[in-house]
């Protein structure tokens, strides 16, 4: 049996650097990939955490409005009967 030439040698050579390197890349990209999909999940945790917070501010300011309003309307009938009492 003849032995495959030089060129032969050095190209299979090649070839197999190459699997290694296309080998080498797409696990670093993998890696990358589960890296940004975690940092992903983690910054719609903390949107999801500051909509939560932006929701109960909201409804505690409306809830302090309403109180608000409800004590304006409770001082006016207050200053009603006082004003209906001294006549």
């Amino acid at each position: 049996m003849k032995t495959p030439p030089e060129s032969f040698l050095l190209f299979k050579e090649e070839l197999r650097k190459a699997q290694l390197e296309k080998e080498r890349l797409t696990k670093q990209y993998e890696e990358k990939l589960v890296d940004v999909n975690r940092e992903l999940s983690r910054l719609k945790e903390q949107i999801h955490s500051q909509q939560d917070m932006m929701r109960t501010t909201l409804e505690y300011a409306n809830n302090l409005e309403l109180g608000l309003e409800q004590f304006k309307k409770e001082m006016s009938i207050s200053q009603i009967q006082q004003k209906n009492s001294v006549y």
